[in-house]
Formats: C-alpha cells, sequence, structure tokens
C-alpha cells in the first residue's frame, strides 16, 4: 500500500512536470495595468462585441504603427474571434470599461516571424496601450478632451 501510495505521487509529480515545462516554452504576454476600475461593472469576456482605443508600437525602435487616437475613433472587434493578433484577444479578457492596459506581445502572439511588410518586421515584439471604452452592440462613443491628449503622449 505503501508503494502504491509512492507510486501515484511520483505519477503526479512527472505530470506535474510536464505541464510546468510546457508552459515555460510558451510566449508570455506581458500585461501591466495604467488605469485600474474601482467598481467594476463590465468585464470583457469572449464573445463580447468590445470597443477599444489603442495606440501600438515596435518595441525595437520605439516606432509608433497605429492608433485609434491618431484616428479619432475607436477599434471594435469580437473578443476571441481572431478578429485580432493573439496577444490582443488574451490581452483583453477580464478588462473592466474604462480600464487601461500595457500590453508586451511577442512576436509569436503578433504577426509572427513574417511579420508585415514595411510596417512590422519580422519577430517584432509589440507595445500596445490598450482603453476598453466599452463592450456590446450599442455602443455609443463620445469623443473626450482626453482622446486627443492620448494620442501625443500614449507611448
Amino acid at each position: 500500500m505503501v508503494t502504491l501510495g509512492i507510486k501515484n505521487l511520483l505519477a503526479v509529480a512527472i505530470l506535474a512536470l510536464g505541464i510546468t515545462t510546457a508552459t515555460e516554452n510558451e510566449p508570455k504576454l506581458g500585461i501591466d495595468i495604467l488605469r485600474a476600475v474601482k467598481d467594476c461593472k463590465q468585464v470583457a469576456k469572449i464573445g463580447d462585441e468590445v470597443h477599444m482605443h489603442y495606440s501600438g508600437k515596435i518595441e525595437k525602435t520605439g516606432v509608433v504603427y497605429a492608433s485609434s487616437y491618431k484616428l479619432k475613433r475607436p477599434f471594435s472587434f469580437s473578443l476571441g474571434a481572431g478578429h485580432v493578433i493573439k496577444g490582443w484577444d488574451q490581452g483583453t479578457v477580464g478588462m473592466c470599461v474604462g480600464e487601461k492596459r500595457l500590453l508586451t506581445i511577442p512576436y509569436e502572439l503578433g504577426f509572427g516571424k513574417r511579420g508585415i511588410n514595411h510596417i512590422v518586421p519580422p519577430e517584432a515584439t509589440l507595445i500596445f496601450t490598450v482603453e476598453l471604452l466599452g463592450i456590446g452592440k450599442n455602443f455609443n462613443y463620445q469623443p473626450s478632451d482626453e482622446d486627443s491628449d492620448n494620442s501625443k503622449d500614449e507611448l
């Protein structure tokens, strides 16, 4: 009976070691909360239509290559549907409306080994500031003075 217990313990330890090793090799998404929401009433979950402001730059060069602030309108997508890079889908889940995050996205969760012609280089780590403005199809965007200020200094 003691031998059986030790064998089971060893099997569990080996399985746990295998799981740990597998997750250590996966690319790591960095999430820093820049602005938290104290009384969170709406949380983004898979399947939600989310509306966001963002500014994205290439980590190595610091070049801002995309910004909804500059376009003066938010970006909307269905969370988890694969309409955006994996780092965005993963980094948006669990956000509260009004929350702002800094996402550090490794190339495996971004545009991959190939990048995007003349915009994002191959294997580029991306830095995004993302702000969740609303959730749902009935979202009505009201621009604020803060939007134009953010376009200058978000990153």
